[in-house]
């Protein structure tokens, strides 16, 4: 994380789990990987006046007293980015890196168009991936979490299995339907290479079924 950045990343992060279908052939199953938030940090390195901001766009989300930051608002893409007085940004709801950083540039650039001054190009720093999974079958639950190393599974309290990952360094919720989420990624790539290592294992322990 970058140094100083307002640590409301966590409170942030919605995970989101997707309907999905089964597949009964084991050999063409391949995981259905869908990112559906990209949470990004940046800092204009300048402090921020956020009640200019509000009178020039009456449309931003401004509660000093409930919260520091403001909220401002893309249509499209469809994102919401925290603007903090210390100049400091949290953008969220993207979906893909790109977008993040698209829409992070938007901000500054809609800024500067209302007039307000802001002298340096926002510095970009994807924090968080968050993304679902459908593995096309049924995963052994209570066997997984006999097996897989670093799981910890309270059914009583939660109905997924949580596992960390080593590399990429990612923290990944199965269900017993097939139905994953895999946070913690700083890059796309690593949401995919953890779910393609993590669904290899379980085939090879004999967890899914078909």
């Amino acid at each position: 994380m970058q140094a100083g950045v307002n640590p409301v990343f966590s409170s942030l992060i919605t995970f989101i789990i997707v309907k999905i279908l089964k597949n009964p052939i084991m050999p063409q199953t391949k995981p259905m990987i869908s990112v559906e938030n990209v949470v990004a940090s940046a800092s204009v390195d300048q402090k921020m006046d956020l009640n200019e901001i509000t009178k020039t766009f009456p449309d931003v989300e401004y509660h000093p007293d409930q919260f520091p930051g403001l909220v401002f608002r893309l249509k499209s893409p469809k994102t919401a980015t925290l603007i903090f007085t210390s100049g400091k940004m949290v953008c969220t709801g993207s979906k893909s890196e790109n977008m993040a950083r698209k829409a992070v540039s938007m901000v500054v650039q809609k800024l500067r168009s209302g007039g307000i001054s802001v002298k340096k190009d926002a510095k970009v720093e994807i924090q968080n991936i968050v993304a679902s999974i459908n593995l096309g079958g049924r995963i052994h639950l209570e066997q997984a979490a006999r097996t897989l190393p670093r799981s910890m599974y309270e059914p009583e309290q939660f109905p997924g299995l949580i596992h960390r990952m080593v590399d990429p360094k990612t923290v990944i919720l199965l269900f017993s339907s097939g139905k994953l989420v895999c946070t913690g990624g700083k890059k796309e790539q690593d949401v995919y290479r953890s779910v393609n290592t993590l669904h290899s294992l379980l085939e090879e322990k004999n967890l899914m079924i078909y």
